[in-house]
């Protein structure tokens, strides 16, 4: 099957490469822990030239040799690649985002293999204050063009830092920041609720739904930072194991962080019902998330494969980038 586009979504600590083939379809996938806070030190050689640019030799690691193969097959890219800090920067645009107007603003970087990496712009929203998103945007996008019907919907991507975007007619209109995973790994890692938790390779669903129900409960009206020491407390009182207490801790946030976006909705949308939900992530994290969704009264609520792939898929198509037949890949 013929190559057509290289894909890399390429984050804070990782590189994801895709090979897709027609429509989008993956020909071959490769991750590489050389996100842009990690990048190869090691000078070397690269298509014959001495190369001590760390992006390049991660962007040799990662696609190299489908290069050699397909030495003129378009590459584009999304996430923190195009950040200030990343290979070259492609400025935020504004909300409502569409898919036309991301792929028009596309920034390329010309590699030392004579390739032209095209990278994806992030998304701002300017407000009291100001959110924003790279590589999010390129995944709901793809969740868009693979649900045609969709006219408003809520996508939720859980993760170190969860976004919540509301879709209306194709654009991004509007979404919430959740810095839930980073203040978990925080609360666990370098507070005094770590010292009595144990980790296990179990997931304690009765633990964690218990956090969510706190949460959600009156006591949960003080917020995280008075109910997150009930993990100590239910602790010391043997209510909680070492081992049932990150689940437990795990559950409190994610409650807290769907009770507020439950409550923002529902100011937002007055009578009208919950939107459906498209989750975008890890199945394991999604899991969590649909149990905790429930508990919460979203009752539609649904997973999306291959955001990222069929999102760069799609923005190399609006952008013009394939036009032209590969050798195999």
């Amino acid at each position: 099957m013929q190559a057509q586009l290289i894909a890399l979504d390429w984050g804070t600590t990782s590189l994801r490469a895709y090979l897709l083939g027609p429509a989008g379809q993956v020909l071959n996938r490769r991750s590489l822990a050389c996100g842009i806070m990690q990048l190869p030190s090691n000078p070397r050689r690269v298509a014959g030239q001495w190369c001590t640019d760390g992006f390049e030799l991660a962007f040799d690691d990662a696609c190299g040799d489908w290069l050699d193969a397909n030495p003129a097959i378009p590459v584009i890219a999304c996430g923190m690649v195009g950040s200030a800090q990343g290979w070259r920067e492609a400025p935020y645009r504004e909300t409502p985002a569409s898919l036309p107007a991301l792929s028009t603003a596309l920034q390329i970087v010309r590699s030392v293999r004579g390739v032209d990496v095209h990278i994806v712009p992030g998304v701002i929203e300017r407000s009291t204050l100001p959110n924003v998103m790279r590589g999010e945007e390129t995944q709901v996008l793809g969740v868009l063009h693979s649900h045609a019907h969709l006219n408003d919907c809520l996508i939720g991507l859980p993760g170190s830092h969860s976004k919540w975007v509301q879709v209306q007619a194709g654009c991004l209109v509007h979404f919430d920041t959740f810095m839930t995973g980073e203040l978990f790994a925080a609360v666990c890692e370098h507070t005094i609720l770590g010292r009595t938790q144990q980790a296990s390779p179990q997931f304690d669903l009765a633990a964690f739904e218990r956090g969510v129900h706190v949460a959600l409960s009156a006591d949960g009206q003080l917020g995280p930072l008075s109910t997150l020491f009930s993990a100590r407390t239910l602790g010391l009182t043997g209510q909680l194991s070492a081992t049932q207490q990150p689940d437990y801790v795990s559950g409190l946030l994610i409650g807290h962080e769907l009770s507020a976006l439950s409550h923002a909705l529902r100011q937002r949308r007055g009578e009208q019902p919950l939107p459906a939900i498209i989750l975008i992530g890890t199945s394991q994290l999604c899991e969590r998330y649909q149990r905790a969704l429930d508990v919460c009264g979203f009752t539609q609520v649904s997973l999306a494969e291959q955001a990222t792939e069929q999102g760069l898929w799609h923005l190399a198509q609006a952008a013009g980038l394939l036009q032209h037949t590969h050798q195999e890949g």
